[in-house]
């Protein structure tokens, strides 16, 4: 057994050492969960600099590369209520009124009164905006295949699988379930 400050074996890693450890001094409780949970937190440690570093040389923030490609997946006219961005965004709607002016000072988007009902705002992806959001996501693309890089189609698909279930599970146990 490895002591507690030796690093993990060849197929071991690091949250395998922790796991080791939580058993060795509190056998009783069950730790397994951190087997995921604690990867998913050190994944997203790794992989979170990588993708906001292709957003930085696309001079673009993560939340305005999100918001973009929203409006742009869209298809169509590439516009969307706020109401509709801010239910893909799982923001405040002070924080998307914020993000939206910010985005229409950089003239990425553009704001109108919907032609059927003057009460509804529409925002819409300006030409500019989708030329930034177009270069943006062939590099995001490209990155985050190069993230996957060590992962089989299968494994992948399989992966792809689980982490749906697993959203699911969460979503449907509601805020702060256990």
């Amino acid at each position: 057994m490895a002591s507690r400050t030796e690093s993990p074996g060849e197929s071991g890693d690091h949250v395998d050492t922790i796991i080791e450890q939580w058993n060795a001094e509190r056998p009783t409780v069950d730790v397994s969960a951190m087997a995921v949970i604690g990867r998913l937190s050190r994944l997203d440690k790794l992989v979170r600099p990588r993708l906001n570093a292709v957003f930085a040389e696309h001079d673009l923030e993560p939340w305005e590369f999100d918001v973009l490609a929203t409006l742009l997946r869209t298809g169509g006219d590439h516009q969307l209520t706020p109401g509709h961005l801010l239910e893909s965004m799982m923001i405040t709607s002070g924080a998307m009124t914020n993000r939206l002016d910010r985005l229409e000072e950089r003239g990425f988007v553009r704001r109108t009164k919907s032609p059927t009902d003057g009460r509804q705002v529409l925002v819409k992806l300006t030409a500019k905006g989708t030329r930034k959001v177009d270069a943006a996501l062939v590099d995001h693309a490209v990155n985050e295949r190069s993230i996957l890089r060590g992962l089989t189609a299968e494994d992948e698909a399989s992966l792809v699988d689980l982490l749906r279930r697993l959203e699911r599970s969460i979503s449907d146990d509601g805020p702060g379930s256990t």
